[in-house]
């Protein structure tokens, strides 16, 4: 089973595309939740927010203890700056915050990534940081002009666009497979409603 960190940020659209998979999901705001789970999402938000809640809610270390286990984690936009140093410490990554601008800069693009898809994926920046290095045990999985998007190592996922904010199930099918969850075959898209939030 996948978890999605319910504290603040884009979860129903995170639950959204892993249902589409067929993949078993719950949400977690405790630790005791954290019992069992090969994978969680650590989503878009505030990055200073979530960081403040993790610790209110006593979720910091016991997800660092659930991570020493085995638990795999990805982190979107604020997730993947959680997990640099400035968080987590899980992924040697450095990251400039609100690198784009402000929500006003927000945009939408599509590139190519061989080790997720065979066709090109649409991706949502809002207020995006920016990957601007990686160390050596860190494997880039797209890099754009003058910095990096997406990152991985065996036991982390980084990306510091939105894969849940498009109806691409690429990325969503990809960590499921790192974490070792079977997914349904599916032709990489859904009907995904972009007022899926409002459900939860």
């Amino acid at each position: 089973m996948i978890g999605v960190l319910d504290l603040q940020g884009g979860v129903q659209e995170h639950l959204d595309h892993f249902c589409a998979l067929n993949v078993p999901t719950r949400t977690v705001k405790l630790a005791n939740e954290l019992n069992g789970l090969v994978g969680l999402i650590i989503p878009g938000g505030e990055s200073t927010c979530l960081m403040r809640l993790l610790h209110v809610f006593n979720l910091f270390e016991p997800i660092l203890q659930a991570h020493q286990r085995g638990m795999k984690i990805w982190g979107t936009c604020a997730g993947a700056i959680l997990l640099s140093s400035s968080g987590f410490k899980l992924i040697d990554i450095k990251i400039k915050r609100n690198a784009f601008g402000g929500q006003l800069d927000s945009f939408s693009s599509e590139k190519l990534i061989p080790a997720v898809s065979p066709t090109p994926i649409p991706l949502t920046f809002i207020r995006a940081p920016k990957i601007i290095h990686v160390g050596s045990d860190v494997k880039v999985l797209l890099r754009i002009e003058n910095y990096i998007a997406a990152v991985e190592t065996s036991g982390i996922l980084a990306t510091i666009f939105h894969p849940e904010l498009t109806p691409s199930l690429a990325f969503h099918k990809y960590f499921a497979t790192k974490c070792g969850v079977s997914v349904s075959d599916n032709d990489g898209k859904f009907a995904w409603n972009r007022q899926s939030w409002m459900r939860h």
